[in-house]
């Protein structure tokens, strides 16, 4: 697969790697590498079926560059924020499962990338952080949404409030990571977890993107309808005629 000029795209089979390409920012995010992720997300590539997320030169993304940074009235600033949001949200609900490979920093515009993923995994480098405080912003990407979700509003507040940077032993505890990963072994972990995730049925991959974020913002007489639904969809389709049949003739399913 061809490179962007900040985002390298490799492909293995029906995986897809995309690495941030900015060593000399530690992967800082700036619109031009914003533009090439959202480009990926908004026509993943034919046959495609999980896209693994990482960085390069021993970081995952250090958050928006503030080199970069540029004056912008409320409006603006307002404009840009939803832009940040429409990525995300490309990204978390798109329909293509989402791997992330992390190490070094996870910081600020970085974590809340990382949180749009579906799995993340850290290696012992790995340090997350929201410093927005320290530079008297908010943060504007998701994060009072995504990363509160996984911390709660408390533990959110304090961490804005002092800077404090997490650990990647840390940030298993709490949920900013779901797996850690020995030093170097990110990327393997996160190939052979696409790869099981690959071999899913694409329906209930899709479903499973799309349905349980959002039951979680439902009420509970509404999520459960809505599992009924899911549930409808996903058991009445030819995978799962398929995954049965393969259950009861003891061999791997062959989904399409």
């Amino acid at each position: 697969m061809t490179d962007s000029d900040m985002l390298r795209i490799d492909r293995h089979d029906d995986i897809a790697i995309l690495a941030m390409t900015r060593p000399d920012k530690r992967n800082a995010m700036c619109d031009q590498l914003l533009d090439e992720i959202d480009a990926f997300f908004s026509a993943p590539p034919e046959g495609v079926k999980v896209a693994v997320l990482t960085g390069t030169a021993g970081h995952y993304c250090s958050g928006l560059d503030l080199s970069e940074h540029k004056a912008r009235d409320a409006e603006g600033t307002m404009r840009h924020s939803r832009g940040w949001h429409q990525v995300m949200d490309r990204i978390q609900f798109g329909g293509l499962p989402v791997v992330s490979a992390m190490y070094g920093a996870v910081i600020g515009g970085g974590l809340e990338l990382a949180c749009a993923t579906h799995v993340r995994i850290a290696e012992p480098s790995t340090i997350f952080q929201l410093p927005e405080g320290r530079r008297g912003i908010f943060v504007g990407g998701g994060a009072s949404v995504r990363v509160g979700r996984i911390l709660g509003a408390d533990r959110m507040i304090e961490m804005m409030l002092t800077g404090r940077k997490y650990s990647a032993e840390e940030g298993l505890a709490l949920g900013l990571t779901h797996y850690a990963a020995g030093e170097g072994e990110a990327l393997s972990m996160a190939l052979d977890l696409a790869g099981k995730i690959a071999r899913n049925a694409p329906l209930s991959n899709y479903i499973m993107i799309q349905a349980l974020a959002r039951i979680e913002d439902m009420s509970k007489a509404d999520g459960l309808f809505t599992e009924s639904l899911c549930a409808a969809l996903t058991q009445t389709s030819p995978d799962a005629v398929e995954g049965l049949a393969a259950f009861l003739e003891k061999r791997a399913p062959r989904f399409r």
